[in-house]
């Protein structure tokens, strides 16, 4: 079983980092394979309705989302992470995720379907609920169960050395770390006594105003 940590700062090894590595330590404790994936600092554009990517699977812009969207298929759960840009998540993040989201909705490819996930919130000081509120809307409109810890997955701190001073913080951590592996193993397990999925249905759009 292995785990994708997605890294929305722009800063490489900042506190961002520093509290999915709390994460990924756990999982590997826990023995779940985890991966770093950083969407680096290259600017990354808005979607932009171009449907591209509903006849190829594709992004019309060759970046890093099209880097992530080749590589899902391999990793069997996900954890987001930003920091807190004017209390939300970061713009690059924002894009980022609206763009590899609506392109595995537009493909039908469902690379997401019923795989955990969880969000991780970065912050010096506030912003952090707002921010964790608008990650996880992501995971719920792709069905992907959400992860929690024993409180919402924040640290706080200006530095990484900061964030390694957040105890609490570095304990949620840990927590998000052991139930996602714990899912992930009762997952599995449910496979191998052949739970059937949930029946699926075909989707139903409808428009407020006609």
């Amino acid at each position: 079983m292995r785990v994708l940590l997605v890294n929305g700062s722009p800063h490489e090894k900042g506190c961002t980092y520093t509290a999915l590595d709390e994460v990924a330590e756990t999982l590997k404790r826990e023995g779940i394979e985890t991966e770093t994936f950083w969407i680096g600092t290259k600017p990354l554009s808005g979607c932009i309705a171009c449907g591209t990517c509903g006849r190829t699977g594709r992004c019309v812009f060759d970046d890093k989302v099209n880097a992530f969207l080749e590589i899902v298929g391999n990793y069997d759960g996900f954890v987001f992470g930003s920091p807190v840009h004017f209390a939300s998540a970061g713009g690059a993040i924002t894009s980022f995720m609206d763009r590899v989201f609506f392109a595995d909705l537009c493909s039908g490819k469902q690379s997401f379907y019923l795989k955990p996930a969880a969000a991780v919130v970065s912050a010096r000081r506030a912003g952090t609920t707002a921010t964790y509120d608008q990650m996880n809307k992501y995971f719920a409109l792709m069905q992907m169960p959400i992860i929690p810890s024993n409180y919402w997955n924040m640290v706080h701190g200006f530095t990484p050395e900061d964030v390694k001073q957040d105890l609490e913080g570095l304990q949620i951590m840990r927590i998000l770390g052991r139930n996602m592996a714990w899912f992930l193993k009762i997952k599995e397990a449910g496979i191998k006594l052949e739970v059937p999925f949930p029946e699926k249905e075909e989707h139903i759009q409808t428009n407020f105003i006609r």
